[in-house]
């Protein structure tokens, strides 16, 4: 299970990808449907591309490729981004079927968590995770 009380201290800011706001949240909200393009195009070595190197090493059971892996959940469509947080480097992504987490590392955003569903007070349970 995804643990974000790490992001309890930080100051959230939240924004709607219709609303003009200082934040850009436009960045990690691209990848995220980017990663659920992928999927549902079946180019799970896609996929595995936009996943933070820690999520990619971790998804695959021993002699599975993280494409394998992807293949293997079978994760559903997500629909269209209905909106994006950003705290510093991390953010979360909700989309219509789908809530991802990421972060912001030297080339780009990546995925650390997907295919997570809230569980009231206690952390996302989310399928892939670091």
């Amino acid at each position: 299970m995804l643990s974000i009380s790490s992001l309890a201290g930080c100051a959230v800011l939240s924004i709607s990808l219709t609303a003009g706001c200082a934040v850009d949240a436009t960045a990690p909200a691209r990848t995220a449907e980017r990663f659920h393009a992928a999927l549902a195009a079946h180019q799970e070595d896609a996929a595995c591309a936009l996943l933070s190197q820690q999520t990619a090493e971790k998804l695959p059971d021993p002699g599975q490729t993280c494409a394998d892996a992807l293949r293997e959940l079978k994760l559903g469509a997500a629909g269209p981004v209905t909106s994006a947080q950003v705290w510093g480097d991390d953010a979360q992504v909700r989309l219509a079927g789908d809530t991802l987490f990421l972060h912001h590392y030297q080339d780009g955003w990546r995925v650390t968590a997907a295919s997570c569903r809230p569980q009231g007070d206690r952390p996302y349970d989310c399928e892939v995770e670091s």
